[in-house]
């Protein structure tokens, strides 16, 4: 689960790299990215590597649950002798990626609309950068028969604590587990 994680934020990273290079005025991927274990605080949007307007990315598994029918939660009853554990393990990974807001002036003075529509564009592009890296790359994270996902919703995650950015939901499926030889499940 967590090799997964790590590899859709290299993933996204890579793909929010590659589109700076190819849209002017886009950011790239920020210098502090990590898996985490949980949501991200709003509250850091600026690079710790340069000090600038930089942001963060993350990626962080919000539920895990068995699943014979991928990507259904699974409701048997375990337990009964003779019942295997499910085959497949479905996760929902959350990828984060936040960027620095812009914010009202030392005057109390709110942005203007330029400032707005120059972060909207960043977020806007990032969303559908984040969409397109996670549809190219997750199938390729589980060798030659590739890996079965779902993709989830993403939203546009409004200023908080000086941030904005995008939120991006996708369940993967992972093996099921397996008891160690000699024991029941």
């Amino acid at each position: 689960m967590h090799d997964v994680a790590a590899a859709v934020l290299a993933c996204v990273c890579e793909a929010l790299d590659r589109t700076a290079a190819e849209v002017d005025g886009q950011p790239g991927c920020p210098c502090r990215t990590c898996v985490a274990a949980g949501a991200p605080a709003f509250d850091q949007c600026e690079d710790p590597c340069s000090s600038e307007a930089g942001g963060q990315l993350t990626v962080n598994v919000e539920r895990v649950w068995p699943s014979s029918s991928f990507p259904e939660e699974d409701r048997d009853v375990r337990g009964v002798k003779g019942c295997a554990p499910a085959l497949t393990l479905a996760a929902e990974l959350v990828i984060t990626l936040l960027r620095c807001a812009p914010m009202q002036d030392e005057g109390g003075c709110p942005p203007s609309c330029e400032e707005l529509e120059a972060a909207a564009r960043i977020v806007h592009v990032d969303a559908v950068t984040i969409l397109s890296a996670l549809q190219c790359c997750l199938p390729t994270t589980a060798g030659r028969r590739g890996r079965r996902y779902v993709m989830g919703r993403t939203r546009i995650l409004t200023p908080e604590g000086g941030c904005m950015g995008v939120e991006a939901r996708v369940t993967v499926a992972l093996p099921g587990i397996c008891c160690p030889d000699g024991e029941s499940p």
